[in-house]
């Protein structure tokens, strides 16, 4: 039992020097056997939780060790605290982590492909970091959502809390980074989109654009809320990132859901015009099949008659402005093309009449 309490006293002060400036001499290598070290004693935990009287006395020898410390001098971080905090050692030393500014970029990229995650399949025998992680995520936004009602506005943020929790991280990187040197968010950025799954990464660069201008997020209060935080230079930086990529942006207005992008386009009007444009772009590449009585393209990536039609649909649900801006450009483009009124002449003219616009 001894060597089990010295582990737990050892990996205690590392939980707690996670949360000081000492974190900026751990590379990637070190962050990864901390996580391993803390994977072993989640196991502890899993071992000995039911077995009341070791789990008293593990919890005593930790209590007594920062009791000890807190009389020597300043209170320092706490560690684990208790019994309990050994099945969450992973989530707290990877939030600390992600919560400090300390931490050098090879080891915060390191950290942040565990929250996007690649394909594979998780072991059974063990849960993911990804996957305790957003156990606590849901944990904290459904606590957030009873709190603040600004998100129930929002059904996508509701519906991935992990996702949120990714993109809090992820804009208060991008403030940590631009506080530290010019160019930084953009070069941060750009590393994620290459190294990161890209469709994972697009939508939680959606989730970040969608935060409400009060948004409850502080990660190294770890399993409490946290205290608010407004989005602002860093969310302003992730936009005119996303503007100025045209490749991302494409993936971006080609790859997430019709309904997230409307979203997305009345929160944001720069970025509206420019999915409009695609959206034009896309119709004028389709042509009409007088066999299929279709409009098709003629390249395999061109955009189908069905997803043009829905993207543009979603679109003309939205609240005005944007609305009105879908329908306005939609009659340009039909005016351009020679104001045709009967069907198979002109994509905008079927769009019109299968949107069933009366205006």
């Amino acid at each position: 039992m001894e060597p089990v309490l010295q582990h737990l006293e050892r990996f205690s002060e590392v939980l707690a020097v996670s949360r000081t400036t000492h974190v900026s001499t751990w590379d990637p290598v070190t962050v990864r056997r901390a996580l391993q070290w803390a994977r072993y004693v989640r196991h502890i935990h899993k071992r000995f939780g039911r077995h009341a009287c070791i789990s008293k006395a593990l919890e005593r020898r930790l209590q007594n060790q920062w009791k000890q410390q807190g009389d020597s001098g300043p209170a320092p971080a706490p560690g684990l605290a208790n019994f309990q905090a050994l099945g969450l050692c992973d989530q707290l030393l990877s939030l600390r982590l992600l919560a400090n500014p300390a931490l050098g970029d090879a080891s915060f990229h390191y950290l942040l492909q565990q929250l996007f995650p690649g394909p594979g399949v998780p072991d059974a025998e063990e849960e993911s970091l990804q996957g305790s992680l957003a156990r606590l995520a849901r944990r904290r936004a459904a606590i957030h959502m009873l709190r603040f009602n600004a998100y129930g506005e929002n059904p996508v943020l509701q519906e991935d809390s992990l996702m949120k929790t990714q993109a809090e991280l992820l804009l208060r990187r991008l403030q940590e980074v631009g506080e530290a040197e010019a160019g930084g968010p953009g070069r941060l950025l750009s590393s994620l989109w290459e190294r990161s799954p890209q469709n994972n990464f697009l939508k939680v660069v959606a989730a970040a654009l969608l935060l409400p201008p009060s948004s409850p997020r502080h990660q190294e209060e770890e399993l409490k809320l946290g205290s608010p935080k407004t989005p602002g230079e860093e969310g302003q930086e992730l936009l005119r990132w996303l503007l100025g990529k045209s490749d991302v942006m494409v993936a971006f207005c080609r790859s997430l859901p019709a309904g997230l992008l409307t979203l997305v386009a009345g929160r944001h009007p720069e970025l509206s015009r420019v999915y409009l444009g695609l959206l034009t772009d896309w119709g004028r590449q389709l042509h009409y099949s007088l066999q299929k009585g279709l409009w098709i393209g003629t390249e395999s990536q061109d955009v189908p008659w069905e997803e043009l039609f829905s993207r543009f649909q979603s679109l003309c649900q939205a609240p005005p402005p944007l609305k009105d801006e879908v329908f306005t450009a939609l009659k340009s483009c039909k005016a351009q093309d020679g104001d045709f009124e009967v069907p198979g002449l002109s994509i905008w003219t079927d769009l019109l009449l299968s949107l069933g616009s009366s205006a």
